[in-house]
């Protein structure tokens, strides 16, 4: 595996986002999201270096797919303050790796006990728990020498490892499914739930685009701001998914539906119902747009990724 991950040097379909049409946003995405795949495709370490099926089983899980929201946050976020393509997308599938780990992780039988991911077996059911637990170890690793490993100056490389340890720490994510296994079958409310997904989902988006940011040499942007949206997309993007997960099928989804009432999780369509919730994703969508005020024109692909998850439930 090589030693650091070199970036082309290519430019994005567009340097400052300007309104745009469905077709322009759709060709943005995926220039990203192939840009990321690039990147995790020669990041990861080949699968005939030992031991060959831990690295096997690393790839599968990360290459598989997947939406990429957490890539699309971090350029969307980087574009709007003139942050550097190439860091851009080195930071992008960092975050991508420790994603995917939280996932890996997420489907053991300790945890939801999940079969399905992304259509696929999940990868304790294609390999076995323990490979499964190494791998979430192991790309968890592998997001930070990402980092380490790229030109990004250093200065730059401990202040985004810094937001992502957090994100995924005791005080993030990982608390976050700590309060998630404590809350089968307790009743919570409203506030409780919301605290819980702030930690377990909104969290590492919410680095998402902090680092997409981050990458910018120009401090003079309004963080806060980017704050304030990804605090609101970071929920709504919960909500989203447990209206998803109490209406659609499993061939829809790429993984179990119905699981969450099934093991009696609260979510906030148990406590609120469908079409509150509905409502509450949208209102949160809407307060998301209303933050990027201070961004100004620039953050027209936060706009556009804002209206992509509402879109999910429409």
């Amino acid at each position: 595996m090589n030693s650091s991950v070199h970036m082309t040097s290519a430019e994005p379909l567009s340097a400052i986002a300007q309104p745009c049409s469905d077709e322009v946003f759709d060709a943005w995405k995926r220039d990203v999201v192939q840009r990321t795949e690039q990147v995790l495709e020669r990041a990861l370490p080949a699968s005939n270096i030992t031991p060959a099926r831990l690295h096997e089983a690393m790839r599968f899980a990360v290459l598989g797919g997947g939406k990429r929201t957490r890539p699309l946050l971090c350029h969307a976020a980087g574009i709007a303050v003139g942050a550097d393509t190439q860091a851009l997308t080195v930071v992008a599938a960092a975050l991508e790796m420790m994603h995917v780990y939280s996932l890996v992780h997420d489907d053991l039988p300790a945890m939801d006990n999940d079969d399905l991911r992304r259509g696929q077996p999940t990868v304790h059911v294609k390999y076995d728990e323990a490979t499964a637990i190494l791998v979430g170890d192991a790309l968890q690793a592998q997001a930070f020498i990402t980092l380490r490993d790229s030109s990004i100056p250093t200065d730059c490389q401990a202040r985004l490892m810094g937001e992502l340890a957090t994100a995924v720490g005791s005080c993030g994510m990982a608390g976050g499914q700590m309060i998630d296994l404590a809350s089968v079958g307790i009743e919570l409310n409203r506030t409780q739930l919301e605290q819980m997904h702030r930690m377990k989902t909104g969290a590492l988006i919410q680095a998402s685009v902090r680092m997409g940011a981050l990458c910018a040499e120009n401090a003079s942007f309004d963080l806060q701001a980017l704050d304030r949206y990804s605090a609101r997309i970071g929920l709504a993007f919960q909500v989203v998914d447990d209206i998803l997960d109490a209406t659609m099928d499993t061939a829809t989804l790429g993984k179990t539906a119905g699981k969450d009432a099934r093991d009696h999780k609260p979510t906030y369509v148990s406590i609120m119902g469908l079409h509150p919730a509905r409502q509450l994703a949208q209102q949160l969508v809407a307060q998301a747009h209303q933050s990027l005020e201070p961004v100004g024109a620039a953050a027209t692909w936060l706009h556009g990724l804002a209206d992509l998850i509402i879109k999910r439930v429409r």
